[in-house]
């Protein structure tokens, strides 16, 4: 057989089973999340902070700041549920290759360079109450930024596990303006330390 029909069959059939495996984790997730409202108080946040930073006055600032504070409560709560709820699934399909690129049974076949998408989703609901709890004693202008940045980098974590991280970064990158570096440091210290000994 003409090796270029190989290599055309072989690329065929990788992209195939990848959608098929992608398709997979993007319908574990979106099991998971179901049951909560996370995108809505998400949005919520998000926009309200940027309101918030928006604002000219400290006091006015301030205001809207606080009235966000029920949305950060039941994001914590839920999220919490969430990552519960994302324990249940399968150490197989929990894993997250760490290769930049999607590649059909990369799980499988190098098992050294994957995490745990379990821990991650931990990290993120431990990240969130940390941030919200403020016992760091943050002012409310820093702690939002933070939270944004928990926000994101959670999301980032999401995309990467449906996707890849290269197809992660790429959105964060084109949604937010924010390079996955970026939002890694902008987190909390704890988070950070976290994140980085999972994935590497």
């Amino acid at each position: 057989m003409d090796p270029i029909l190989l290599v055309l069959l072989a690329a065929t059939a990788s992209y195939f089973i990848n959608a098929k495996q992608q398709r997979q984790r993007i319908a574990v997730l979106a099991e998971h999340l179901q049951p909560f409202q996370i995108e809505k108080h998400i949005e919520a946040l998000t926009q309200g902070y940027l309101r918030a930073m928006g604002e000219k006055e400290d006091e006015r600032r301030l205001q809207v700041l606080a009235l966000l504070s029920d949305n950060e409560q039941s994001l914590v709560s839920q999220f919490n549920r969430f990552a519960a709820s994302f324990q249940k699934v399968s150490e197989p399909m929990a894993r997250v290759s760490k290769l930049p690129v999607s590649l059909p049974f990369a799980t499988q076949l190098m098992p050294g360079s994957t995490f745990d998408m379990r821990k991650a989703v931990q990290l993120h609901a431990q990240g969130f109450e940390r941030v919200i709890r403020n016992e760091a004693g943050r002012s409310p202008r820093d702690k939002a930024f933070m939270m944004t940045a928990e926000i994101l980098l959670m999301q980032h974590s999401c995309h990467w596990y449906c996707k890849s991280k290269s197809v992660a970064s790429a959105r964060m990158l084109a949604r937010n303006k924010t390079p996955h570096e970026q939002l890694v440091q902008s987190v909390s210290p704890e988070t950070r330390a976290a994140y980085q000994a999972l994935v590497g």
